[in-house]
């Protein structure tokens, strides 16, 4: 009998350790995850259970502000492809390059359009340019349209007043054949 009290306090010690070391690994992962999550959805929540209701809640949010960032994107190149059409040009090698930057949400949208060269685009040293101003290159899109190139980039930047709009406009310009 003393073998067998002996032998279910070895597991119960067992299953205490092991319970115990299960709520560690939860709550690291749970701090993990608030540590991902922005304040506004974790103010005010204390349990476990609102916090996972509310990662769920900043995941649908952000494949949300994916999509309507993807649209307008597509919006902005139909509309930038549709400038460049209009510009009535009959050889489209002398196509003018053109360069829009516009804000959007913690960054920017660098739009070029190029006629179709022999020689190429030089995409490296567009991104090299935008990345000496600090800026991180997300996302970069080429379509081409007609004999027109279309470049769509996406950085993100910490404060967008920082930019000199204007003058990274002209610097890609330079950049551009």
């Amino acid at each position: 009998m003393d073998g067998s009290t002996n032998d279910s306090q070895k597991k119960k010690m067992t299953h205490r350790d092991i319970e115990k070391l299960r709520r560690q690994e939860m709550s690291v992962l749970h701090a993990s995850l608030r540590s991902l999550l922005p304040l506004e959805y974790i103010k005010g929540k204390r349990s476990m259970s609102d916090h996972m209701n509310e990662a769920v809640n900043y995941v649908k949010d952000l494949k949300n502000k994916i999509n309507e960032l993807s649209s307008r994107r597509d919006e902005l190149q139909k509309e930038l492809a549709s400038r460049v059409s209009d510009s009535g040009s009959s050889s489209n090698n002398c196509t003018p390059s053109r360069v829009v930057i516009h804000s959007c949400l913690g960054g920017l949208v660098v739009m070029i359009s190029s006629g179709f060269r022999e020689q190429g685009f030089p995409v490296s040293r567009v991104l090299e340019v935008l990345i000496e101003q600090g800026l991180d290159v997300v996302n970069c899109v080429s379509t081409k349209v007609n004999q027109v190139l279309l470049l769509t980039i996406h950085t993100e930047v910490s404060d967008t007043t920082c930019i000199d709009l204007p003058g990274l406009q002209q610097k890609l310009t330079e950049v551009i054949p």
